[in-house]
This record gives structure tokens, C-alpha cells and sequence, in this order.
């Protein structure tokens, strides 16, 4: 590590080795871990809202306060995790999907009043302006939304009596086109994007017919129909990290814990199911994890827990939410994956975050002052670990600095 650090001796016969945003070559993967923070809260409490991410913002709108309260709002953080409120929405609704592409975040479809079905679409740009291209082909909400290419889709959806095959695909100049429908109509289905496809998976017709089915479009719009997830099921949520897409929970006649993988040539695998099986759950990306947080189950009913997956879907459990909640959002931006909203007793403003770091381990004398933070601290053991990359200096004067 000595190529990439500077050493000059100070006072009192001490070395001093300075870093400056330095990052190892030996860095172990099993050293990542993910960081727990709670932003400000949203504008207003709410559940059944979407989120969806562009240039340096995750963005928030929509969903419902109960008493047929629908929203309007949008919430807006960027990569430090501040807060904005841009434009609202251009009618106020629950159940609109997110997804995005190119310079746009789109918001879309979604419910106005407990009879409406809209097929209003609205989008945010980089700079956080909202305008509203051409709507959807059929007004509906519970669509899914998923990205592939140069492309924003929005598949399935439930319009007060038909469940619907049809896809929307919005184009980096949001200009819209239908390609091949679903291969079945549903609703409450889960979207997620890996390589070149997007994904489209589980779902429910009527009150008690669950889907297994799985419709992938790729770059040109063309649509396969892969493997059917092991256990059919709709309320579940996805996410996709490394070179898989993840389809997580959901609900049938049970909550269900299974987690189904499609690699980015679309071979299906299972991996170790989540720690609770729960519907109403979100997914999201951050770093090398997919997460996926909250959600509704068998008692304690509202769940806090967060499953994370690594990109050998290894499974680990980070720091709960703030609060149990089911129907929340997920969006990431920057170097943090956000959990918006959602409801329990209340409907909640509450916004989780989480982080990913990889801390590296340097060994050293006891007694050997330091600083990587606020302030100068003294080593009290042999190996100290430290966020990566490095920013700042070592003081000694005997001994041997590594860190492997």
C-alpha cells in the first residue's frame, strides 16, 4: 500500500503516513457492510406511493392518508440525503409504478378517487422539472415498472374489472410505443431490470388467482417468457444485484419467503429464502446488495425486518427499519438505497437508509495515534478498521503499519 501514501517524519521522532481517498488493492469482499442512517422524513405520511431515480435524486410520489386522502406530493433526496420538494404530481393518486430512463423519472397510471383509474403520466429530469408526456395506453393502477435499454415500461395493471396485459414503453425522449402484451393480464406484480431485460413476474386475477408467470423484454422489446417463479404469488417486490434479478416474499393463500433468480441470461435459480415470509414488502440496490425491507405478514403483522443479498445472494440481515411498516417504497441514489413511506397503525413519513461501506483492517502498535474521522484517537488494540477509501494519517514511531 506504500505506492499510494505519503510518509514524513514528524516532531518528537514520530513518521507520519498521510492518505488521501486511498483505496487498497487487497480489499476483502467480506469487509463490506451496509450502514443504517434516518433522513428527514417525508413531507406527509403515506402509504401505496412509488419511487424512482434521476441524475442525483431519489424521488418519492404519490400514495394515500387514508379516508380517500390520495396525494400529490413528491419528495426529492439527493446523494447527501437533503430533502427538496419539487412539483407535485399532476393529479393526486395512489398506486401509480416509478421507473426510468435516460434523463427521466417516470410516475405512472395510478388511482385518483376509490373509482378513477388514471393513465396520466408524469416526469422529473435531472433538474427536478416535471413535465407530462403522452399517457398510457389504458388508465389503470397496481402496474409494475421496470427499465431495459433506452427504455421506461410499464406492464399489467387493474382498471376497477379487467386485469390488463397491456405494456407502455417510454423511450429517453419519452415518446411512447406498445410493444407485445404480457403473456397473462395481471396486477400486483413486481418489475426489476437485469443485463438486457426487464422483467415481469408473479401477480394476481380476481381474489384468489395467483401467477408464477414471468415475461422478460429486452432491449428491442421482445418479449420471452422464462422460467415461472417457484411459488405463485403477487404483493412480492424485486430487485437486482450483481448479475441477477431478484423477485423476493408475496402473498398467496400464505406469506411467502421464497426468492427466485434470473441471471442475465435469464437461467432461474432459488437461493436461501428471506428470514420472514412477508407481502407489501419494497426492494431496492445499493452498492453490491439488493435489499428488500418491510412488509406484511403473520403476527407481528407489520414487519421492520431488512433482507439483504449480496452478489453471490449470500443473505444477511442489516439494521431493522425505524419502523414496521408494509406498502412502503424503495429508490436509491447515490451511494444509498431509500425506504419511503408506507403504513402500520399510522401512515408513516418515516425514510430509512442504508449504505454501503467497505472498511479495511490496519494493524499497528497499541498506543499508535490515528486519525480517519472527527478527531486524533490512540489504538488500544493491534487492528482498527476503517472506512474505505482513506482519508487521513497514522503517527508512530516504532513498528510495522499494514493492513493485511
Amino acid at each position: 500500500m506504500a505506492e499510494a501514501i505519503i510518509a514524513r517524519r514528524g516532531g518528537s521522532g514520530e513518521v507520519i503516513v498521510e492518505f488521501d481517498n486511498f483505496i487498497p488493492s487487497n480489499i476483502d469482499p467480506s469487509d463490506e457492510e451496509l450502514i443504517y442512517s434516518a433522513p428527514t422524513a417525508l413531507s406527509v405520511g403515506r402509504n401505496l406511493l412509488a419511487g424512482a431515480s434521476v441524475g442525483n435524486y431519489a424521488l418519492f410520489a404519490g400514495g394515500d392518508s387514508g379516508s380517500s386522502t390520495y396525494r400529490s406530493s413528491v419528495d426529492a433526496y439527493d446523494t447527501f440525503l437533503t430533502r427538496s420538494t419539487p412539483t407535485a404530481l399532476s393529479v393526486a393518486r395512489r398506486y401509480p409504478a416509478g421507473a426510468s430512463v435516460g434523463d427521466y423519472a417516470l410516475f405512472a397510471g395510478g388511482q385518483s378517487d376509490p373509482s378513477t383509474y388514471l393513465n396520466t403520466v408524469d416526469a422529473y429530469n435531472a433538474s427536478l422539472v416535471r413535465s407530462t408526456p403522452t399517457a398510457l395506453s389504458a388508465a389503470r393502477n397496481l402496474l409494475a415498472g421496470a427499465s431495459v435499454g433506452d427504455y421506461a415500461l410499464f406492464a399489467g395493471g387493474y382498471n376497477g374489472s379487467s386485469y390488463w396485459s397491456r405494456v407502455d414503453a417510454y423511450n429517453a425522449s419519452l415518446v411512447r410505443s406498445t410493444p407485445t402484451a404480457l403473456s397473462v393480464g395481471r396486477g400486483y406484480l413486481a418489475g426489476v431490470s437485469v443485463g438486457n431485460y426487464a422483467l415481469f413476474a408473479g401477480g394476481q386475477t380476481g381474489t384468489s388467482s395467483y401467477h408464477d408467470t414471468v415475461d422478460a423484454y429486452n432491449t428491442s422489446l421482445t418479449r420471452s417468457t422464462p422460467t415461472a417463479l417457484s411459488v405463485a404469488r403477487s404483493y412480492l417486490a424485486g430487485a437486482s444485484v450483481g448479475d441477477y434479478a431478484l423477485f423476493t416474499g408475496g402473498r398467496a393463500d400464505s406469506y411467502s419467503n421464497a426468492v427466485d433468480a434470473y441471471d442475465t441470461s435469464l437461467t432461474y435459480s432459488t437461493f436461501t429464502a428471506l428470514s420472514v415470509g412477508r407481502g407489501y414488502l419494497a426492494g431496492v440496490s445499493v452498492g453490491n446488495y439488493a435489499l428488500f425491507a418491510g412488509g406484511y405478514g403473520s403476527s407481528p403483522t407489520y414487519k421492520d425486518t431488512v433482507d439483504a443479498y449480496n452478489t453471490s445472494l449470500t443473505r444477511s440481515t442489516p439494521t431493522a427499519l425505524s419502523v414496521a411498516r408494509s406498502y412502503l417504497a424503495g429508490a436509491s441514489v447515490g451511494d444509498y438505497a431509500l425506504f419511503a413511506g408506507g403504513r402500520a397503525d399510522s401512515y408513516s413519513n418515516a425514510v430509512d437508509a442504508y449504505t454501503s461501506f467497505v472498511r479495511v483492517r490496519l494493524y499497528m502498535p497499541i498506543g499508535t495515534k490515528y486519525k480517519f474521522g472527527e478527531s486524533e484517537e490512540i489504538a488500544t488494540t493491534n487492528e482498527i478498521t476503517v472506512p474505505v477509501p482513506l482519508t487521513g494519517y497514522i503517527k508512530f514511531k516504532n513498528g510495522v503499519i499494514s493492513n493485511g
